[in-house]
């Protein structure tokens, strides 16, 4: 998808609405935006690209999870700020778990205090990251490198039908939906 500078994508208005009409395209869209300055942010902090996929992928999580299931829900910042402050929070706690002491950490973004719901929030969306690992590990192959080489990867669906032999995108597409659907299951499965 190309980000142009008039976009409609660019528009936070339009984002938290497409997020709440399930368009999940805008999920892609956060990470173009947004995925570049948590790696600067945690590779500036001892961290690696790594860490940066992790923690960006759990801050996403936590902001749809707060869109989708919050209608009321009103962002008092840019997404922007939002996810940053988010990720810095996620890096930090890891950090501090790995290390008794943490030592000064370079901003280079604006960032919001993260109240002690947000807290709360964070660690139940931990525990359904681990979840959604879990399922992941479940799902079995190919639909487990198809999820990851599309979601995690970022490869696009032309590369995706040549790394996985489909006559054509389309085909593509309906497998990975089909192995969306899958997973999906699983993940609930495990909740109940």
């Amino acid at each position: 998808m190309h980000l142009g500078s008039n976009d409609k994508y660019n528009s936070d208005e339009y984002i938290i609405t497409a997020l709440r009409n399930n368009d999940d395209r805008v999920l892609e869209v956060l990470y173009k935006l947004y995925f570049g300055m948590v790696v600067h942010f945690i590779i500036t902090n001892s961290g690696s690209e790594d860490d940066a996929k992790d923690i960006f992928q759990e801050a996403v999580i936590v902001f749809y999870q707060k869109i989708k299931n919050n209608n009321d829900f009103e962002l008092n910042c840019k997404i922007k700020t939002y996810l940053y402050s988010v990720s810095r929070n996620l890096w930090l706690k890891r950090i501090k778990k790995a290390s008794s002491v943490v030592g000064k950490i370079t901003d280079y973004e604006n960032y919001v205090s993260i109240n002690s719901d947000d807290e709360l929030e964070m660690q139940e969306r931990e525990l359904q990251f681990g979840k959604m690992a879990e399922a992941l590990t479940g799902l079995g192959e190919p639909c487990k490198s198809l999820i990851e080489d599309f979601y995690i990867h970022q490869l696009s669906m032309a590369e995706i039908t040549d790394k996985f032999g489909y006559t054509n995108s389309d085909n593509a597409k309906t497998q990975k939906y089909k192995c969306l659907q899958r997973l999906k299951k699983l993940f609930f499965k495990q909740k109940d």
